[in-house]
């Protein structure tokens, strides 16, 4: 005869929510990296100057290769719905990828003064940390 353990409810319960919103996060994180490297790729540069002010000081070729990091991270945050065994390696390292992109650019936004843009990389930061960490443990 087996017995068989079950855990307590109260911690599938945990468990459960705590995925939710991570995939919540996630879903978040992907919507907005997407939507801006989308932008930067498709979007006159003009546009983007109007906008952001940084791309006037950027050549176009690296504003546009940013949109297409932007992409990539953010399909990297997803790629665990297609296969976790697979999927969760490459969530681990495009969410450390968005880190260490948004930690630098809200650097770069804060020294040339421009606070919101920099508020903005902070409040992706506060998203993207807790992905990482919740994930990192599953």
């Amino acid at each position: 005869m087996t017995t068989s353990t079950f855990t307590p409810a109260p911690s599938r319960n945990r468990a459960a929510y705590a995925n939710i919103a991570l995939w919540t996060l996630q879903g978040w994180i992907a919507m907005f990296f997407i939507a801006a490297g989308y932008a930067k790729l498709t979007e006159p540069m003009t546009n983007l100057i109007n906008l952001m002010g940084w791309p006037a000081v950027a050549p176009e070729n690296m504003v546009r290769g940013l949109g297409v990091v932007e992409i990539v991270l953010a399909m990297g945050v997803l790629s665990p719905l297609i296969s976790w065994r697979v999927g969760r390696p490459l969530l681990l390292t495009a969410a450390v990828g968005l880190i260490i992109m948004e930690a630098t650019m809200m650097m770069i936004h804060a020294l040339s003064q421009d606070f919101g843009l920099a508020a903005v990389n902070a409040v992706l930061l506060a998203i993207t940390v807790p992905v990482l960490l919740g994930r990192r443990k599953a």
